[in-house]
């Protein structure tokens, strides 16, 4: 078997925050180093308030952007009243991926412990692009990325990853020949 090639993916990043300034946003720059070093291509980053509608417009629009493949938003998915990221990614999902708040608490659980049942990372799917909800911490955003999403989103990574199905997730939109 040959040796698969990298492909790097185009990545947006969302910081959701009703203080910071993308001079304070170490959760996001975090993700855009990791992004960069890994070999993908920062598409966008915003900063955005605690506000549903306003999230959930820019997924949609980021979702529309045929040079966006992933969105990355860090911030607003724990339990206070102001955190409606969750919410807000869950009214643009077409697919949820369940099992990505599975594996990111496990991996939280041997960083922090049960203090991990206060995230509610999430992921999903809509309009072939990839979602991801990461909590609002550097270190949370380093968790997912250098336990997840680095592998996930590597089209060398076996058995399987994210990008080899990524042509295939709008197929149930397309024409029938």
């Amino acid at each position: 078997m040959s040796e698969r090639e990298f492909i790097p993916t185009r990545i947006a990043v969302l910081t959701v925050s009703d203080s910071r300034s993308m001079a304070e946003d170490r959760s996001g720059d975090t993700l855009v180093a990791r992004i960069e070093a890994a070999g993908h291509i920062v598409a966008d980053r915003k900063i955005l308030p605690d506000e549903r509608h306003e999230i959930a417009g820019q997924l949609r629009a980021w979702c529309a952007d045929e040079g966006v493949d992933v969105i990355l938003s860090t911030g607003g998915t724990g339990l206070t009243g102001r955190d409606v990221t969750v919410e807000a990614h869950r009214d643009v999902y077409e697919k949820e991926i369940e099992a990505f708040a599975t594996v990111f608490t496990h991996v939280s659980m041997a960083k922090i412990g049960t203090s991990a049942v206060q995230s509610r990372a999430t992921g999903g799917v809509a309009n072939g692009t990839y979602l991801f909800a990461l909590p609002g911490s550097p270190g949370a955003c380093k968790d997912a990325w250098d336990e997840i999403l680095v592998k996930q989103l590597d089209y060398r990574h076996m058995p399987c990853n994210f990008v080899e199905i990524m042509p295939r997730l709008d197929e149930h939109m397309r024409r029938k020949k």
